[in-house]
């Protein structure tokens, strides 16, 4: 049982880095980046 768990948990962990990957070639970081600023400066009350 334990060999199962062990395979998908490393399955799921490729899944998550593939899927950033593809993001950050998108360009969808820069993207987040922005929003992020976004929403902390409107939290500030400075945006």
């Amino acid at each position: 049982m334990k060999t199962a768990d062990t395979k998908i948990t490393f399955l799921l962990i490729a899944a998550g880095i593939a899927m950033i990957a593809a993001g950050v070639y998108r360009g969808e970081a820069f993207t987040v980046l922005l929003k992020a600023t976004r929403i902390c400066m409107e939290c500030i009350g400075i945006g």
